[in-house]
């Protein structure tokens, strides 16, 4: 997984399966566009993005999540439920404003 870190008033994170990395998702009026500007941060394994998603969510995060490894990441680590996953072209993300 890629890890980005965008640092403001409040920290939002960037967070995707690295093969989606330059993709660009269609469906109807929605899209997906995986920036590398945006998400092309840092290259974590699962553990290691785990402990990372922990912190980020302690220290009240913003997440931008995109990818099936990434989002049941989110899922295990309590960020996102089942029903805050939405799906483009079958990829499935989620936007997290706690």
């Amino acid at each position: 997984m890629l890890v980005k870190i965008h640092k403001s008033y409040r920290d939002v994170v960037g967070i995707c399966d690295k093969e989606l990395i330059g993709k660009k998702f269609e469906e109807g009026k929605f899209q997906l566009d995986i920036k590398d500007s945006f998400f092309n941060g840092k290259e974590l394994n699962s553990e290691e993005a785990e402990e990372m998603l922990r912190d980020m969510s302690a220290e009240d995060a913003t997440f931008n999540i995109i990818g099936q490894k990434s989002t049941q990441l989110a899922l295990k680590v309590g960020i996102i439920g089942q029903e805050g996953i939405g799906t483009i072209d079958n990829i499935p993300f989620a936007l997290v404003l706690m």
